[in-house]
């Protein structure tokens, strides 16, 4: 059953809390939903048998929440932000939180503003690339999201809008979301961060990228690396799964 809550500037999140146990938030990539990236790859089944209790949302311009056309309703920590008001709505200060690439992203964001509130954090789908993705990377990839000529996008370009142009998306929300300045880390930010992290990517993912560099900066990461999947494939995989909840019984 879907609720929701409302952030401070208004906008509606949508989530869902499946199972009983220690929780498990769960916060989906760019142009998905919670149902896209997280139940139909078998995750809430693979974490609620295993005895958590899972907290999916929405994120804001996606799926069943809220959908602002204006950037600036996506920057800074506004969506990280988010992910800790869908927890609280859901009567907890404190959760583990796992992301899947823009996810794994505002795992980040939240985990170094709000320290306390993160239990064990876990990044999928999010690797060096990290440390290149500027606003001009976004500008070009909501360029082509909403492009009228699409006879000069490149391949990562068209992987981007293939899938916001998914039946049921809202494409200029997602222009919106991606156009947003959401300035990651700096190395120190993250050697700071002394929260357990697991870092996960496919062997084959060009949109992340390893996994090994970003764990490295983390105060306190490893990484696995999920052969033979790439950015798409991995979510599902049962070695990404298995090393989840290994670490999350750690």
């Amino acid at each position: 059953m879907t609720d929701f809550v409302s952030a401070p500037d208004g906008v509606r999140i949508a989530f869902e809390i499946v199972g009983r146990g220690a929780p498990v938030v769960l916060v989906h990539g760019f142009g998905a939903s919670r149902n896209q990236n997280w139940r139909e790859p078998g995750w809430h089944k693979t974490l609620t048998e295993a005895g958590y209790q899972v907290i999916a949302l929405d994120c804001r311009g996606h799926g069943e929440s809220d959908k602002p056309h204006d950037p600036a309703a996506y920057a800074g920590s506004t969506m990280s932000d988010d992910v800790l008001t869908v927890m609280q709505a859901a009567g907890y200060t404190r959760a583990n939180v796992m992301g899947y690439s823009m996810g794994g992203m505002l795992t980040l964001r939240l985990t170094h503003d709000h320290p306390q509130a993160v239990t064990r954090g876990i990044l999928g789908g999010v690797g060096e690339v990290y440390f290149t993705r500027n606003d001009a990377w976004r500008q070009a990839i909501a360029d082509g999201i909403v492009a009228t000529d699409t006879s000069e996008l490149t391949p990562v370009q068209w992987m981007f809008r293939n899938f916001a142009h998914e039946p049921g998306k809202d494409i200029e929300a997602l222009a919106a979301c991606m156009r947003a300045s959401r300035p990651p880390l700096t190395f120190a930010e993250l050697g700071a961060i002394s929260t357990p992290m697991l870092v996960v990517c496919g062997g084959h993912d060009i949109v992340s990228g390893p996994p090994n560099a970003l764990a490295e900066a983390l105060g306190n990461g490893r990484h696995v690396t999920v052969e033979n999947r790439d950015h798409m494939r991995t979510v599902g995989d049962k070695v990404y799964k298995q090393a989840v909840l290994d670490f999350l019984a750690e």
